[in-house]
């Protein structure tokens, strides 16, 4: 049975990530760990969990060696808009701590570690749409150069230093369970809180910018099945593209107004982050993910809207 450590438990993905892993491989065997105390508590009141700052490479040996970890999954990442602003955490964080991490996991025998690249990691100069899984990367933002960096340091270790290192790309994640942070994406977050509490919504983005999003279940399922996947079938190691459904913060807007008829979407742009969002893809080509480890998407966007709502409503008491 695997011994995971998730770094980043507390974060948008980890919230909903450390759940499925310990109904799979039992709560005693997924220890979360957050930084300070961002642990969210329905984490803290099930398994086992710690504190750990992924710039202390040591605190990351002593937690592998205490709870005798095999598997790492790393998620702990300053986001876009934020490491722009905050680009020397962003560099301490995203570069260094990732560093740590693959060297104390190389130094302790951890067998797996699991990374999350992103859509960021694409730049002016890649093909918009169906952004193909082997193409130019050139990003101009700290946050996208650190996950081509995530890719090629993964790849590096894998091939050169015995880790069995994997990871996807994600496109914009939607999830319920954990407040919008500073992703380019979240608008896609915040607009449902909005929708429910005020019944508007001013967008950051303007209403016809496309960006590939994916709803949180899938992307669990997918880390968890590039976790489980038969290693000999993986030509490809920390760079898979992964592709749910493309819209517009206009398309979202119609969307959720469908359900909610008094909703209103104004806009007001915010250049940092749609400048941000107009150097990264349409849509992405997923082809290989799905020939490697049999990806497939589950969520169109009005599922996903009908079961965001249905959740933030329980969540917010509406």
């Amino acid at each position: 049975m695997k011994k995971i450590l998730v770094i980043g438990a507390g974060g948008q993905i980890g919230s909903d990530l450390v759940p499925v892993l310990q109904k799979t491989f039992g709560f005693n065997n997924v220890i979360s760990a957050g930084y300070q105390n961002d642990l969210p508590d329905h984490i803290l009141n099930k398994g086992p969990y710690t504190y750990i700052d992924i710039r202390n490479k040591k605190q990351i040996e002593e937690n592998i060696q205490k709870y005798n970890i095999d598997t790492i999954f790393n998620l702990a990442s300053i986001l876009s808009a934020l490491a722009e602003k905050e680009y020397l955490l962003s560099y301490e964080v995203n570069f260094t701590g990732l560093i740590n991490i693959l060297e104390a996991s190389k130094s302790n025998n951890v067998k797996q570690v699991m990374l999350v690249s992103s859509i960021a990691a694409f730049g002016s100069y890649t093909p918009k749409e169906m952004t193909p899984n082997d193409t130019i990367q050139n990003p101009n933002t700290i946050y996208g150069i650190s996950k081509v960096f995530t890719e090629l340091i993964g790849n590096y270790y894998s091939d050169k230093k015995g880790i069995d290192v994997r990871g996807i790309r994600l496109p914009g994640v939607i999830s319920w369970k954990r407040e919008p942070t500073a992703g380019t994406t979240d608008y896609a977050v915040d607009i449902f809180y909005k929708a429910i509490l005020e019944k508007e919504y001013t967008c950051f983005l303007d209403k016809n910018t496309k960006l590939p999003m994916i709803y949180m279940p899938d992307a669990i399922n997918a880390l968890v099945n590039l976790l489980n996947a038969e290693k000999s079938q993986l030509k490809h190691k920390v760079d898979f593209n992964i592709n749910s459904m493309s819209f517009t913060p206009k398309e979202l807007a119609k969307s959720i107004k469908e359900r909610i008829p008094d909703f209103k979407m104004l806009y007001k742009i915010d250049p940092l982050r749609q400048s941000i969002a107009d150097s990264w893809p349409n849509s992405l080509d997923d082809n290989i993910a799905k020939e490697e480890w049999n990806w497939k998407a589950k969520y169109n966007i009005n599922q996903m809207v009908d079961d965001m709502l249905y959740n933030l409503k329980l969540k917010l008491n509406k």
